[in-house]
């Protein structure tokens, strides 16, 4: 059994109920993995440490590989926190360097990824992180476990291109527990010759956006105010019953509702092409960009497969990423949602896109205005 609970402060009791959950262990040894075998191939490789940077943003990264495989290395620490996701709610957040979606991390096929994972002795729990995009048991999970006041390394191959979820998943109860507590973000795995259109022609884009979009389960009082806690701990047992009826309380993109609206919207200008990577960790969603369309769209992120075109909607599935590109045509506020509109517009899984340039009346025009019915 892993210890996933460290005291928090004096005079804290974690209930019975917490303590009734059944973790069982994650460790290497009780899972018998990682156990040293065909050696990894790294000799001579070219080293570079990649600076991660806070959603929406990517890391500084070439689209298209220059020579050979390196090893990509970053190190990421674990956050729990306090967020406020929306006016006046509050939740016990537990995040990879703070923010909710994690940093987006990019790689090119054949490169190998090694990350030191970092968890402060400040922490109240055990975590981990596992990796979609890796090839071996539970991606890692099994490999990085780390309590409070440990750090790990971690390094594996990238076999596969596309974009792919990472998540904390130290076992149990506590997988789903974390996950919608924050604890999620994605990685890109370019191929090394770069995108590919329908036709097999190289793609290149002039920005690149990251959502990560989160549901939350915030219990309420008898009054239906939402409550506050001061440990992820003392969150667990009433957050697992709201968790419990499938149905969240809020959604954000990017960890607040309204996050990336106003001043902190996306932007663009006519003729740039952009492409959007869009994660959803534990439930499915469905993209749209009002105004616009997914000129290219890589289901399930994949980029070995042949993108679809011209999409007005793209499902991304639980527990995946999806990535889509635009090039943008009109200036003006172009809406990104999850089309399920009530999840958008009630509940807060909403963007915007605000584009600069020159409108164009071949595309759209008011031929006249609102007035009297003639």
């Amino acid at each position: 059994m892993i210890n996933v609970f460290k005291k928090v402060g004096t005079g804290v009791a974690i209930t019975a109920a917490l303590m009734a959950f059944s973790v069982p262990s994650m460790s290497a040894e009780a899972l018998d993995i990682g156990k040293v075998g065909v050696a990894a191939k790294i000799e001579g490789l070219e080293r570079v440490t990649q600076k991660l940077v806070p959603p929406p943003f990517l890391p500084e990264h070439n689209q298209v590989a220059k020579g050979g495989p390196k090893i990509v290395a970053m190190t990421m620490e674990i956050v729990e926190k306090e967020m406020e996701i929306a006016p006046d709610v509050f939740v016990q957040a537990m995040t990879f360097e703070g923010t909710n979606p994690g940093p987006m991390i990019v790689a090119h096929v054949g490169d190998y990824i090694e990350l030191t994972l970092k968890n402060p002795k400040t922490n109240s729990m055990v975590h981990n992180i596992d990796f979609h995009a890796a090839t071996g048991a539970l991606g890692g999970g099994g490999l990085t476990n780390v309590a409070p006041g440990e750090q790990v390394i971690l390094r594996f191959k990238a076999t596969k291109a596309g974009v792919f979820v990472y998540h904390c998943a130290p076992g149990g109860v506590m997988i789903p527990y974390h996950v919608v507590s924050g604890m999620n973000g994605a990685i890109m795995i370019l191929p090394r010759d770069g995108l590919k259109d329908a036709k097999g022609n190289l793609v290149a884009y002039d920005k690149a956006y990251y959502i990560g979009e989160q549901d939350w389960y915030i219990p309420q009082d008898k009054d239906g105010k939402y409550k506050r806690y001061d440990a992820p701990i003392m969150a667990m047992g009433d957050t697992m019953e709201v968790m419990k009826t499938l149905t969240p309380t809020h959604l954000t993109f990017n960890g607040k509702v309204g996050a990336l609206t106003g001043e902190n919207a996306m932007t663009a200008k006519v003729g740039e092409t952009v492409l959007f990577l869009h994660s959803q960790a534990n439930r499915d969603t469905r993209i749209h960009l009002i105004g616009g369309h997914g000129d290219l769209v890589w289901t399930g992120g994949s980029f070995d497969d042949t993108p679809t075109t011209n999409r007005e909607t793209w499902s991304i599935a639980g527990g995946e990423a999806g990535a889509a590109i635009y090039t943008f045509l009109q200036p003006g506020i172009y809406a990104y949602v999850n089309h399920n509109l009530i999840e958008a517009i009630m509940f807060g899984a909403a963007a915007h896109v605000s584009v600069e340039g020159e409108w164009n009346n071949d595309l759209m025009e008011q031929v006249q205005k609102p007035g009297p019915i003639q």
